[in-house]
């Protein structure tokens, strides 16, 4: 793999490759040994200017291998990071309609995740239950996990090849019903829940006919129910796709980790999430579990470091959460177009 001037790959045990050459995930270091900025201690303005003087090979190696994780430079706080974010260039993507519990940090930077850290958050594609999911990912470890905690990887192709060999059906019929997506959310957010996010947050208003307003842009359908909770319903949307780049087909849907029930028959006082097929039938439970097992299996673990910043291609990467088992972790996001 080529490297940009500023930059050295860097090998870890935890890596993958694969037969087509790919190398998952890109690590990138300083590169001391190149006449530039870049000493031991080495200034966060400099890394700035090396990715806006290499953002076009940056740009390639994320569009070909899906993550690069940065890992030696001086990023210490939310304010570095959202340096760092800013440095790239790409737009930024609003958080209406997610589900996480988040909470602005600084500039465009957030909490990644409010759920409980102890909780497991699924393998997922940012925002995969929307039209216009965000590209581009960026993650910043701003304090390392004490024991668990950590950021699982996994091409999605992978999972796609894989589940299409093992449920040819299932996958031909899911490709041509497409899928919808079903969340019941309360007027305010749950943190206590992965996907806790009350609709007042999620669309950024405490008018209904606004969220209305909002949901429909988004292809997304409000229900008010009792208790000022509301279903929103989503799809039937695409659960596979073409990525051009990579010239790959991706798992881009969550099937893996919500309830396969009728969505007519969703409890109210469950703020939950649902799927089912875009023509009603539902979601075989033996694919599903399959589905998540091939993801555990095929899946990379890189162990968080102070001053990690990841870059993730959020069309052809899932991404997931392991429960911490032992404080402190603090890792902060931020969503790009």
């Amino acid at each position: 793999m080529d490297t940009g001037k500023y930059f050295r790959q860097v090998n870890l045990p935890e890596q993958k490759q694969y037969d087509d050459g790919v190398i998952f995930p890109v690590v990138l270091s300083p590169n001391t040994n190149f006449d530039c900025n870049f000493t031991a201690e080495a200034k966060e303005s400099d890394f700035k200017e090396a990715i806006k003087a290499e953002k076009q090979w940056i740009e390639s190696l994320v569009d070909k291998y899906g993550v690069i994780l940065f890992r030696g430079f001086p990023v210490k706080s939310a304010s570095d990071f959202n340096d760092v974010v800013e440095a790239f260039g790409f737009p930024e993507i609003e958080y209406v309609g997610g589900r996480a519990p988040r909470t602005k940090v600084v500039g465009r930077v957030y909490t990644a995740n409010e759920s409980p850290p102890e909780n497991r958050v699924p393998f997922h594609h940012e925002m995969s239950y929307v039209p216009d999911a965000p590209s581009k990912l960026f993650f910043f470890c701003e304090q390392e996990p004490g024991k668990g905690g950590q950021t699982p990887l996994v091409l999605s192709h992978i999972i796609y090849d894989k589940m299409k060999e093992k449920y040819p059906e299932f996958i031909a019929e899911v490709e041509e019903h497409g899928v919808k997506n079903v969340v019941v959310m309360g007027d305010e957010d749950d943190s206590s829940n992965v996907g806790g996010r009350g609709w007042k947050s999620a669309y950024m208003t405490n008018d209904k006919k606004v969220a209305e307003e909002r949901a429909a842009k988004q292809g997304a359908k409000l229900e008010w129910m009792h208790g000022n909770a509301v279903k929103v319903t989503t799809g039937p949307l695409p659960a596979f796709r073409f990525d051009k780049k990579s010239q790959h087909k991706t798992w881009f849907n969550n099937i893996a980790y919500t309830k396969p029930v009728p969505l007519n028959g969703i409890n109210v006082d469950d703020h939950d999430t649902y799927i089912e097929l875009g023509n009603g039938g539902l979601v075989s439970d033996q694919a599903q579990k399959e589905c998540s097992k091939i993801m555990e299996e095929e899946c990379v673990v890189v162990p968080w470091k102070n001053g990690d910043v990841m870059l993730v291609n959020n069309l052809i990467v899932l991404h997931a959460r392991q429960p911490l088992l032992k404080p402190p972790r603090r890792v902060l996001a931020s969503l790009c177009k």
